[in-house]
């Protein structure tokens, strides 16, 4: 693609973008922890989105300029000595630079990949090659991709210029060496600090829930209520959804006495040795509220192509998954569904860009090495990677349809994806089973088109 068309197509998705962030924002990012790290990570992680606040380099900030969507700024332990790293918003999340480059259905093998080219392009100042060229280890992976591992929600409050200005100032000029401490200086510690050079005193620690360690659920909690109290700024919260994939999915967040309370391998053994301890963790629980906060109450459902929008109904989504149902049960070959055959694909298939930069597949396939894409933008590029298309967006849809909480896709999510499904099955001459589209998809997103934040 000439370089003048790709730098239009850019400036037109950024634009698309920012018509869904306010003008100037201050976002507390609470995300849900992942993995079996310990007993800590059940308190997750948190960041701050500044849309107003952009990274020269990942330890340098400035100003934006106009359509530059800002950038998150966080707080790991072990990533170059420092003390915080700023990664513009889409890196961030999704480890690549344009909204339409992001893929649809992850693996592991591309969630690695997409983040060491990142990392190679732009964080190599404080996450360097090793001396075999290598990747090298340690947290670094935690700065770019984060939607690939979590769910994220978010609590956007208004800011301005001259805020920003002064915290560009302060936290350039301040030295950026780490200080972390898990129990004293953790992520949350700097997530509060931040929101506070905005807002003084909007966030702080609960002694008694939390037992006097700073949790992200916390700071959300905190924020809520200084928004209470503050009913005259401009507030959102919204969610931004765990990419579709055969990553495990992310768990809910907790804090300190909710996260000893709700787990039997720690709750248990105490009510044996001490049932007064336990009774007591219970008392605090109870008395706290601490389970009463749902982060994805109200929530806005966020895509980086569209405006925030509201989660897809209970009865909208039910009957969407039985239309699935009935469509993937027609293009089944052998009993075999097509989202269990991509399942086995991406076992077999290396990760790669096409030459827009935008991630594919390389499927070895009849003797030959098939490019099949897996953003949004290049799905449909090739012809002969048609059925994997398929089966991609199968299972995607899948994902996006699953019950229960939190909100995974909003009516555009939706129909988006089914159209590209049906282009899919089109193609290949499956058109009985493609024109099986319920009329939610055709119309739920225009008898929702009223609700905006």
């Amino acid at each position: 693609m000439p370089f003048a068309a790709k730098m239009l197509r850019a400036v037109a998705l950024l634009m698309s973008l920012s018509a869904a962030m306010a003008s100037a924002s201050a976002t507390l990012l609470l995300e849900e922890p992942y993995g079996k790290l310990g007993f800590f990570t059940a308190t997750g992680h948190t960041a701050v989105y500044l849309s107003g606040v952009c990274a020269e380099t990942p330890l340098l900030l400035r100003p934006c300029a106009p359509g530059e969507l800002g950038a998150v700024i966080s707080r790991y332990n072990g990533v170059g000595g420092y003390d915080w790293i700023a990664v513009p918003l889409i890196p961030y999340l999704y480890a690549v630079e344009q909204p339409d480059e992001i893929p649809l259905f992850v693996d592991p093998k591309m969630v690695g990949f997409l983040r060491d080219q990142y990392r190679r392009q732009h964080l190599k100042s404080v996450a360097p090659d090793l001396a075999n060229g290598l990747t090298p280890g340690g947290n670094w992976y935690e700065l770019v991709g984060t939607a690939y591992d979590r769910t994220v929600y978010a609590y956007q409050i208004e800011t301005s210029s001259a805020q920003d200005f002064a915290f560009i100032k302060k936290y350039n000029s301040s030295p950026n060496r780490s200080h972390f401490r898990t129990v004293s200086n953790n992520c949350a510690d700097f997530a509060k600090d931040v929101i506070n050079f905005y807002y003084p005193r909007a966030l702080h620690r609960s002694v008694i829930a939390d037992v006097g360690i700073t949790t992200p659920k916390q700071m959300a909690k905190t924020l809520m209520k200084f928004n209470a109290r503050h009913p005259g700024f401009e507030f959102a919260r919204y969610v931004i959804p765990q990419v579709p994939g055969t990553e495990a999915r992310s768990t809910p967040v907790h804090g300190v006495v909710e996260s000893f309370f709700k787990s039997k391998k720690y709750i248990v053994p105490s009510a044996v040795v001490s049932p007064i301890f336990a009774g007591c963790v219970a008392a605090v629980y109870v008395g706290t509220g601490a389970g009463h906060f749902d982060p994805a109450r109200q929530a806005l459902v966020f895509n980086a192509q569209r405006d925030l929008e509201p989660p897809i109904g209970p009865e909208d989504r039910r009957a969407l998954q039985l239309e699935l149902n009935h469509l993937v049960a027609e293009t089944a070959e052998n009993g075999e569904s097509r989202t269990a055959k991509f399942s086995r694909l991406l076992r077999n298939a290396a990760p790669d860009v096409d030459i827009e930069g935008r991630p594919v597949l390389r499927v070895h396939t009849g003797g030959e090495v098939v490019s099949v894409g897996v953003a949004a933008g290049n799905i449909l590029s090739n012809n002969a990677a048609e059925p994997f298309a398929q089966e991609l967006l199968e299972a995607r849809l899948h994902a996006e349809l699953r019950r229960g909480e939190p909100p995974k896709a909003s009516d555009s999510d939706i129909s988006h994806d089914w159209d590209l499904l049906q282009k899919a099955l089109n193609r290949v001459g499956n058109t009985e089973a493609s024109a099986r589209v319920h009329p939610s998809v055709q119309n739920g997103s225009q008898a929702r088109a009223g609700n905006r934040p």
